[in-house]
């Protein structure tokens, strides 16, 4: 070689370790160059150096020596040195002399790489090759960021992650009734706008209570890592880092709402966080008024202000009444929900618009009140057109139903708040298991009998203490006085109980911590029952530790004895005994307490085992219980509106008076006919239009369908059975459905993302992962598998390869090239271009004459007949055709900017009939529904407009590329 000028850059092909080398000095027969990054001198002969010669061209990102990166733009040439011209990361403009590059760049675009003998071996560019297809494929998937957690695949709960998570900022409040899985809704929401990056900031807010459990669903369903802030964990961040506000440190903050109310400085901090969402748990139990809103309900309000994005989770809005549900709407839009009255007045005229929709959804013809309904409320564009195919007795019955849909979706669009509130009921969803109640009357121990009979106060708080007797008992015994438990006949028969129905697990709920304590002191000394114990006196991982005891199947306790604390946001669905040592007076509280195991999950019928001490307020609360509300054996959600209008004559029930006995009947009379009435007026006007507008059965099941088809057809397998072998990670078989992942010894990466270093047991398969929590559940979306694809395509291997293959019509020593290239957009994440114009994949494969063979070779076909090339034949075949393989390049670039306008077309297509659409909707919605934000729109205008600018920017990029050989 004879074309070496002093100061050019040249890579060793032998030593490509050592970085770019300048060439220092020519002789006659030698040339000298020095490799900076090493300090080390190689002298070669000029003839038969193994050297290549470094130089970039535009569009490529290079590294000067002082750290600052350039956008080449454009390349001159003076004197035999290069000089790159192009914009600064700040967007200066630059020039970078060759001799100015940084000395350890690596070379990583695949036609360097192929021509400097970097060639990698054929699985490289097979992973690399299917890693491109999945990750473009995922993308463009409509349930992405709903099926890789580790969930059941429930319509109710897909269909309103589906709904709310592709909104800009969504503001909702979640309010399904118990046991539905309010906290899966929020966790996939949470889930899928982390994944699409349309949420990098999130802050959960829950009451103490459920701190832990939080965190651990988080983590166990979605792989969803959050930080735990208290006053501790914030001190330590500004010691050790020195921020003024330690909630800037971490992307993912969970907190309890009583450590922010405590710490007004910690409040005030977490406003300042700049948070993309915002998740408050339990938000029923934040009270408000028009006059006097609490601490708590004003320190949310502030929060939920400061940020784009709200979910609330709250019990059913009509066990609360309406002056609650209100307080929820107006902390998700202020603006919108202003006055009560208005609001009130607002829902009276929903009425008629849920009974035509329930008209719609019926077989039979519309009725003259539905008719007059709909000919008001959708007279216009494509409703008028509907109307009349309904209304014709010629149009076949599949159009006619596919009209009934389609006014019912304009209607629930239109109408009511279904934009801001979801709430679907256990009547709506099916599948619950029975109930069953076994009710044991025991007989009134004559120490309870005494002090019964002197207690005569009126209020709630103290009518509690009648239906929990051993706590009266103990209160107002004097010394000497045997212990409560030495008395009561149900400690016996509960210990009597649990040998019964050993092994089965029981969960116990009483009203006191300190009667949990005691039973499970009296059950352990007499009866060698060690039950795991469960109250507000223990700390949180004492607390978490107990229940993770009473879960474990093979060594865990038997029993769970919890204080009223266990009746909210706990669940024990793997059991299906329920013991009530004592019953609550609020009926709310009884159906959270069989709410803990009647959830979606359990497979079993639920036993309800109520020990009750005859002739007591307990026998009377019980017969109310059932009798009247059958509270026990079905839900109830009027339960507590009944309560506080027959509350009064109940308590005087309670209290044992001949007159209020006398008038039980009457009282159980009148609880049924209040329970009737009320919940025939939860089935009409709003209510009813809430529940076909939160979970729309057509769609909810169609993605059902499509994430079980996912499920069963899945590919994921073969895919991390490729990436396992190229990367050197071992395998060995756990179970039927379960494998063991260890780091190999010859692993070709010294730290494989996500995977254990003393290794991990995993599944693919999601019955097995929702039985078996301490199993990793691998999906696409698990961070190990998505952190492998990043790895792959962020690295060079599998970029340039070399294979030969034998085909029959083939002649031996044809030589092929197949290139790989990337059309993509230079789009933000807020723009989310990937989800208009996903990575696209561009497969070529030229001869020497300029055609594409693409169609006739597909990946899988020179898989199957393909053979390995050593590496010194693959770099002897690229040096003897180095010219002609470099024009084979210049055809495949050319051919692939031939094929890129029909890709954008289609893009340009999708956008137009997603967010074109997206956005006439939602402006056609806001002259009727004031629920639609300006901000909502807003955002899909401008994102519209960016995104066709930014989708006709797009270009394709050279990826990877093969030489084929026939033989």
């Amino acid at each position: 070689m004879d074309d070496f000028i002093p100061g050019q850059r040249w890579i060793s092909d032998a030593e490509l370790q050592m970085g770019l080398g300048t060439v220092l000095s020519l002789e006659h027969r030698t040339v000298t160059v020095l490799f900076l990054a090493t300090g080390e001198t190689r002298t070669y002969a000029r003839q038969s150096a193994p050297l290549t010669r470094v130089a970039f061209g535009p569009g490529d990102s290079v590294r000067a020596h002082e750290g600052w990166t350039l956008r080449i733009e454009s390349v001159s040439e003076d004197a035999g040195l290069l000089t790159y011209v192009g914009t600064k990361e700040d967007g200066s403009r630059a020039q970078l002399p060759e001799g100015q590059l940084d000395n350890l760049i690596r070379l990583n675009r695949p036609a360097e790489r192929l021509f400097t003998g970097q060639i990698d071996a054929d699985k490289w560019f097979e992973l690399r090759h299917q890693t491109l297809h999945h990750s473009a494929r995922l993308a463009r998937s409509d349930l992405r960021g709903l099926t890789g957690g580790r969930t059941s695949l429930i319509p109710h709960q897909l269909y309103i992650a589906h709904e709310v998570a592709g909104r800009y900022a969504p503001r909702v409040l979640l309010a399904d009734e118990v046991g539905l899985g309010k906290t899966i809704e929020a966790g996939l929401i949470l889930h899928q706008q982390l994944l699409t990056e349309r949420a990098r900031r999130v802050l959960i807010v829950v009451p103490e209570s459920l701190l832990h459990q939080w965190l651990v669903e988080m983590l166990r369903r979605f792989n969803l890592l959050f930080s735990v802030f208290d006053e501790e964990r914030c001190l330590a961040i500004e010691e050790s880092s020195g921020q003024d506000n330690p909630f800037q440190a971490e992307q993912l903050v969970l907190t309890t709402l009583e450590f922010l109310a405590a710490k007004p400085q910690r409040h005030t901090q977490a406003l300042a966080g700049e948070w993309d969402l915002l998740v408050v748990d339990e938000a029923h139990h934040l009270v408000w008024s028009p006059e006097q809103p609490s601490h708590e309900y004003l320190l949310v309000d502030q929060l939920a202000a400061a940020t784009k994005g709200v979910l609330l989770l709250t019990a059913t809005p009509e066990q609360l009444g309406k002056a609650s549900h209100f307080a929820r709407l107006r902390l998700l839009d202020p603006d919108r929900f202003t006055d009560f009255d208005a609001f009130i007045a607002e829902e009276a005229a929903y009425e008629p618009v849920a009974q035509a929709v329930e008209a719609l959804l019926g077989e039979a013809p519309l009725d003259e009140a539905a008719s007059r309904t709909l000919a008001t409320t959708l007279d216009e564009g494509d409703n008028r057109q509907l109307l009349e195919t309904l209304n014709d007795p010629a149009a076949e019955i599949e159009a006619q139903r596919a009209a009934r849909l389609g006014l019912v979706e304009h209607l629930l669009d239109r109408h009511g708040t279904g934009r801001v509130l979801y709430r679907n009921t256990r009547a709506a969803v099916k599948g619950f298991p029975e109930r069953h109640l076994h009710a044991w009357p025991l007989s009134l121990p004559e120490g309870y009998a005494d002090c019964l009979a002197g207690f005569h106060h009126s209020g709630v708080s103290e009518a509690q203490l009648l239906l929990s007797p051993e706590l009266l008992y103990q209160s107002s015994g004097g010394r000497g006085q045997p212990h409560w438990s030495t008395i009561d006949p149900r400690v016996e028969w509960l210990g009597d109980k649990l040998r019964e129905l050993r092994p089965a697990k029981v969960l116990v709920i009483c009203a006191s911590a300190d009667t949990a304590i005691d039973l499970a002191e009296v059950l352990r000394t007499r009866t060698g029952i060690h039950a795991a114990l469960f109250h507000e006196g223990l700390s949180l991982v004492e607390r978490d530790r107990a229940a993770a005891w009473f879960a474990d199947p093979e060594y865990g306790s038997q029993a769970l004895i919890c204080s009223e604390i266990g009746s909210e946001g706990r669940n024990f669905q793997f059991a299906h005994h329920l013991v009530l040592f004592d019953l609550p007076l609020n009926p709310d509280l009884l159906e959270q307490r069989i709410g803990r195991l009647d959830r979606i999950g359990q497979t079993d019928t639920i036993a309800i085992h109520v020990p009750y001490l005859e002739q007591s307020a307990q026998a009377v609360m019980l017969q109310w219980y059932h009798e009247g509300l059958g509270a026990f054996e079905h839900t109830c959600p009027a339960g507590h509106s009944v309560f506080v209008q027959i509350r009064e004559t109940l308590i005087e029930a309670l209290h044992q008076e001949d007159e209020g006995l006398a008038d039980l009947p009457a009282l159980i009379d009148t609880t049924r006919r209040l329970h009737h009435e009320l919940n025939e007026a939860l089935q009409r006007g709003r209510d009813r239009l809430l529940e076909y507008n939160s979970c729309r059965p057509d769609i909810a099941e169609t993605l059902r369908a499509n994430a079980a088809a996912e499920d069963a057809a899945s590919i994921l397998p073969e895919y991390l059975e490729q990436v396992f072998d190229c990367y050197g990670v071992d395998t060995e078989l756990h179970s039927e459905k379960a494998l063991i992942l260890r780091p190999g010894e010859q692993m070709q990466t010294s730290h494989f993302p996500g995977l254990h270093e003393e290794g991990m047991t995993v599944t693919l398969d999601r019955t097995t992962a929702l039985a078996n929590e301490d199993i990793h559940f691998l999906t696409w979306e698990h961070p190990l598998v998505r952190g492998a694809m990043e790895m792959v395509l962020d690295n060079e291997l599998g970029n340039s390869a070399v294979t030969a293959i034998k085909l029959p019509g083939m002649k031996a020593g044809t030589l092929l090239l197949e290139c790989l290239f990337i059309l993509e957009s230079a789009s933000s994440e807020i723009l989310q271009g990937s989800r208009y114009l996903p990575p696209t994949v561009l497969r070529i494969i030229v001869d020497m004459d300029g055609r594409d063979h693409a169609t006739k070779l597909d990946a899988e076909t020179i898989s199957r007949v393909s053979s390995l090339v050593d590496s010194e034949t693959a770099v002897r075949i690229i040096k003897a055709y180095g010219e002609e393989l470099r024009q084979m390049i210049k055809t495949s670039e050319r051919i692939a900017r031939e094929q890129t306008p029909a890709f954008l077309a289609e893009a340009h297509a999708h956008t137009r009939q997603t967010l074109q659409r997206e956005l006439d909707r939602l402006r056609a919605l806001q002259q009727v529904n004031p629920n639609v934000r300006e901000e909502e729109i807003l955002f899909f205008d401008q994102q519209y407009q960016a995104l066709v600018q930014v989708l006709d920017s797009a270009t394709p990029r050279l990826d990877a590329q093969r030489v084929i050989v026939t033989t």
